[in-house]
């Protein structure tokens, strides 16, 4: 173990070494260091009829406005292919990203850091784990039509290689939607999550508190009070998980989940925000005692934000409480505690209440170039008429510190520390910890 406290200790003097060498590179070009290569399609008379310079900035323009910010997005593209007119373009991008862990004092049954899989039984083969995994690299597509009935639509898809089994690579669809005035219709991050409430880790899942996965939707969002103000809503596919029982069974679903959230804005560039947000599910399934169908009830609601206290630093965070929410709510997804049958009578079902809440913050040392985060989430699942037994799922907590570090606007290299902890009913608990590096290179 001391030679690994060595090797980490090493490496992040490393990375505090060669800041200042490329500081100065980073800071000539960090108001105008978005120069993508852009390829123009057309005949050479063609092209020569437009301000091809002008041309160009409309397109950066294009791209800039239509990205996004927050956990797990992605860079703005280095390649466009486009017509001279701008009617539409195309940029192709993605990264290449391997990360190095290592388990020690207790190993995770998961290649991401999730509470709930931390076996609470110590035995021979969950001690210590070492992995090393690049199917969190990514390929993505987009593609923009500056329409004169729908005005400008985007198209985007990207994908990573997390299909299948731990370490199986198989190509796995990540989004794929399209978005034109303030509709978007397709596959993409649940609404339920706040992109910007979570800080960066190495770690893929993040905070088991947060709730970013994806689902297919019907989303229609609006800005008003002078862009101050920004109102979602959301038909959603739904994902039910429980525990039915002798007396139940489950059953295709018939109703979508409906989310909502109203978001208020401000600051430098609108960097600083808060959000409510709530999620309303009808979910179905069968009464083998009645032979009829019957539903359960779940709701939820969450408050989150991130604020820019100043340049060097931000503050995340938010809290979750509701029953029957499993899906949106990080440690909990696809386990079975949606709703579960009543031990007190058998022929009745109960929704489960559960909640959750992250704070971190993120100081940026030298913005840009070098950041350091921390933080701590925690998330609780309530007993209910005595349904849980001794060894199920009571309590999970994430606590992480990491350093990242990007030596050119393409290539960032990283550092993370996590602990994590599982609790079960019994009160029986037991913690990991991991340690990882990571190298990203996008293009």
């Amino acid at each position: 173990m001391r030679r690994f406290r060595q090797f980490y200790l090493a490496l992040t003097l490393i990375l505090l070494s060669i800041v200042p060498a490329i500081a100065q590179q980073h800071h000539c070009h960090h108001k105008h260091r978005y120069h993508p290569n852009i390829y123009l399609i057309a005949e050479k008379q063609t092209a020569g009829e437009y301000d091809i310079d002008a041309i160009h900035i409309d397109i950066i323009n294009d791209y800039k406005e239509t990205s996004r910010r927050g956990f797990q997005q992605l860079p703005n593209p280095q390649f466009i292919f486009a017509t001279p007119n701008n009617r539409f373009s195309l940029a192709l991008g993605g990264y290449i990203n391997l990360r190095t862990s290592y388990d020690f004092k207790g190993a995770v049954g998961n290649i991401d850091f999730v509470p709930y899989d931390i076996a609470t039984t110590e035995d021979y083969a969950n001690r210590q784990r070492i992995m090393m995994d690049a199917s969190t690299s990514r390929l993505y597509l987009k593609a923009i039509i500056n329409s004169k009935a729908l005005g400008r639509v985007v198209v985007f898809s990207d994908m990573d290689f997390r299909g299948g089994e731990e370490f199986s690579y198989l190509p796995r669809l990540r989004t794929a939607y399209v978005q034109f005035k303030g509709l978007t219709i397709g596959r993409d991050v649940t609404t339920f999550c706040d992109l910007e409430a979570a800080p960066r880790t190495i770690d893929f899942q993040g905070p088991n508190a947060y709730n970013f996965n994806f689902n297919e939707m019907i989303r229609y969002e609006v800005d008003f009070a002078r862009n101050h103000l920004r109102f979602g809503i959301a038909a959603e596919m739904p994902d039910v998980n429980g525990t039915y029982g002798e007396n139940f069974s489950p059953i295709y679903q018939r109703v979508p989940d409906g989310i909502a959230y109203l978001q208020y804005t401000w600051g430098e560039n609108r960097s600083s925000h808060l959000r409510a947000s709530a999620v309303v599910r009808d979910m179905y399934l069968h009464n083998r005692v009645t032979s009829e169908n019957t539903t359960q009830l779940g709701w939820g609601v969450q408050l989150s934000g991130h604020i820019n206290i100043m340049r060097w630093v931000s503050i995340y965070m938010n809290g979750v409480y509701g029953k029957g929410i499993t899906p949106y709510i990080q440690d909990l997804t696809g386990s079975p505690y949606d709703f579960a049958y009543n031990p007190e009578d058998p022929k009745r079902i109960q929704t489960m209440p559960m909640w959750g809440w992250q704070a971190a913050a993120q100081f940026n040392i030298i913005p840009g170039i070098l950041s350091a985060s921390g933080g701590y989430s925690e998330v609780r699942l309530e007993e209910r008429n005595g349904y849980l037994a001794d060894d199920q799922y009571r309590r999970g907590q994430y606590i992480f510190g990491n350093i990242f570090c990007n030596i050119t606007p393409n290539f960032t290299v990283a550092v993370e520390y996590l602990h994590g902890a599982r609790e079960n009913m019994n009160e029986t608990k037991r913690a990991a910890n991991r340690l990882s590096i990571m190298a990203q290179y996008n293009f």
